[in-house]
């Protein structure tokens, strides 16, 4: 006999303590194997990758990372000196505070029909968010911002059936004339 625990509760997990919580910048070159080779380091230390971010930097030759991870902070200097020690790893560094700027973007999928079409909207509108599409029963809203805003816009939305959230990875710059 299998036992299962269902709930109706719709909102999502609770994060883990946000101390916890680090956010990386890597400029790396842009080769395979790359990424695997950097997982790898998070992976012996027992860190999760909990969203990642990669795209060409304005150099095609150099790639960006943002890496969002959960893990004790007393093993992170160790993991960024071993990363900084890659090959092909150009620099890595921690962003924490106020020194650097961070946003995420979610798309969220609502059965929305006539009758709450206004009530979704306003959320969706209070969070500075768009519709980005309309059918005569759904919705798709986009909302971007700091993470805490995107996790209340998606608990707040969550009142309603939703179907489907896709959601980015962090993705961080540096404030002022500091290297990201």
């Amino acid at each position: 006999m299998t036992i299962g625990i269902t709930t109706t509760d719709k909102q999502p997990p609770p994060k883990p303590d946000i101390i916890n919580m680090h956010t990386l910048s890597m400029y790396v070159s842009n080769k395979p194997g790359v990424l695997m080779r950097i997982c790898q380091v998070f992976a012996r230390r027992g860190y999760n990758i909990d969203s990642l971010v990669v795209s060409n930097g304005r150099d095609a030759q150099f790639s960006r990372m943002t890496i969002g991870i959960s893990g004790a902070p007393d093993g992170l200097d160790q993991i960024i000196k071993q990363v900084n020690k890659l090959i092909d790893v150009i620099h890595c560094y921690e962003h924490a505070g106020q020194d650097a700027v961070v946003r995420e973007m979610v798309m969220i999928k609502i059965v929305c029909g006539p009758e709450q079409r206004p009530e979704v909207l306003q959320v969706v509108d209070h969070f500075g968010g768009k519709t980005v599409d309309l059918t005569n029963s759904s919705l798709i809203a986009m909302v971007h911002g700091a993470s805490d805003k995107v996790d209340a816009a998606v608990r707040m939305l969550g009142k309603f059936e939703i179907i489907e959230t896709v959601r980015t990875g962090k993705v961080v710059m540096a404030r002022g004339e500091q290297p990201t």
